[in-house]
């Protein structure tokens, strides 16, 4: 019996070694997939809310269409995420069953040798026994060890009952903890019908708006690659301007060092703002105080017509009305583009980097100007035919444009 319970044990700690390993890990993973979660709800709230604000405009199809296909993108993520938690928790639950069925094992094992000791201890009770269990010994020496056995006897009784309370009570608290995961599991998974419910009339929706877009599907796509054309048009003319002030910056008799090309040579003071704005990295505050990335960096299949991609050398911002834009970090406003048919666009050169602004208003900055980090550069524009407030941002190192997901925080 004491070798099955020292085996018993033995793996018992083996277990509880592993289980506690992972839990950790578990645990984290659960942090992680909670802090996502909680970020696609936030961001839907800012969809719905914006969606809200611009439902008294006429919306054209194609900013319809590009509303909705955003929308479906973020739900379809977080059902992605739910689901994942979910199935983390089930392996949580699977996790505690097994170790509540070790612990009853265990408990039961205790209990059995705890009786059996009461047993013993009862039948050896009487005290007069005791004393000439004592007597009995042939020697002193073998009286002190009779004596020594029945203390440790004693003090075991002792162990064994508080080790069956300590058992009891951490199977009392597994099966607490057992009950919040499984409540936790069935809020999750109702959130997630919900989400699935909204996700299908969203996909409904669309459907119908695309279904009338397919019948006009060449006029809509004359529209898309015109409006590219005319963005097409807006990053050349924003790039030529970098070009040219890089090269301006290397004919500065001022400065000797070399620089690699498509990068600006710069003044000592111009290299430690430079290097701040890089130490920054995924920490900069938002170009607008509320919103959300509408379109991603990068070339990528425009949501109407697949066959046509979308070339974005920033980001697209929903903002509300009467958004204003903020410089993301100190810096010098380098340009102020004003090109024909297109709103005022905000350049601000931070060192080597440049962040742009475009799609403004009313500007509160000049070309020269210096500009502190969250300083208001202008106001972003409204279109009064969608109802959209929109801000376009773009991220330069030199003259190669740069993810702003990868510089602005939880972007």
């Amino acid at each position: 019996m004491a070798l099955q319970k020292h085996v018993f044990k033995l793996c018992f700690a083996v277990l509880l070694m592993f289980t506690s390993g992972n839990s950790t890990a578990q645990n984290n993973k659960q942090k992680q997939l909670e802090n996502r979660r909680q970020e696609l709800r936030r961001e839907i709230q800012k969809i719905n809310a914006l969606r809200k604000e611009g439902n008294s405009k006429a919306k054209s199809q194609l900013s319809l269409i590009e509303d909705f296909d955003y929308k479906i993108k973020v739900l379809s993520r977080l059902i992605k995420v739910t689901n994942q938690q979910a199935n983390l928790l089930n392996r949580k639950i699977n996790d505690n069953q097994k170790q509540i069925g070790t612990l009853r094992n265990e408990l039961k094992l205790l209990k059995e040798n705890y009786a059996a000791m009461i047993v013993k201890s009862y039948k050896s009770r009487n005290q007069q026994s005791r004393i000439m269990f004592l007597l009995s010994s042939d020697n002193f020496k073998q009286a002190y060890k009779r004596l020594q056995y029945m203390k440790q006897y004693t003090d075991h009784q002792k162990e064994q009952g508080e080790t069956i309370k300590a058992k009891t009570l951490e199977l009392q608290k597994i099966n607490k903890d057992l009950l919040l995961q499984k409540k936790a599991k069935d809020a999750l998974l109702a959130e997630n019908k919900k989400s699935q419910n909204d996700l299908e009339k969203e996909r409904q929706q669309h459907q119908v708006i695309m279904a009338s877009i397919r019948k006009e599907l060449g006029k809509y796509t004359a529209q898309i690659r015109a409006k590219q054309r005319e963005a097409d048009k807006i990053d050349s003319a924003i790039d030529r301007i970098i070009k040219t002030a890089i090269a301006k910056s290397k004919t500065n008799k001022k400065i000797t060092t070399k620089t690699a090309s498509g990068s600006f040579a710069l003044t000592p003071e111009e290299k430690v703002l430079s290097n701040n704005f890089a130490s920054n990295k995924g920490k900069l505050p938002w170009p607008v105080e509320n919103g959300y990335v509408s379109l991603g960096y990068g070339t990528q299949p425009h949501p109407i017509n697949k066959s046509l991609t979308i070339k974005s050398n920033g980001v697209r911002i929903n903002t509300k009305n009467g958004a204003k834009a903020r410089a993301v970090f100190d810096g010098k406003v380098m340009s102020i583009v004003r090109l024909k048919n297109v709103n005022p666009i905000v350049m601000v050169q931070h060192g080597n980097y440049i962040t742009t602004y475009k799609n403004l208003s009313k500007l509160y900055v000049k070309e020269g100007d210096t500009v502190k980090t969250k300083q208001v550069l202008g106001d972003v524009a409204t279109n009064n035919f969608t109802g959209k407030t929109t801000l376009s941002f773009i991220v330069s190192k030199g003259s190669a444009t740069q993810n702003p997901k990868s510089w602005i925080y939880k972007m």
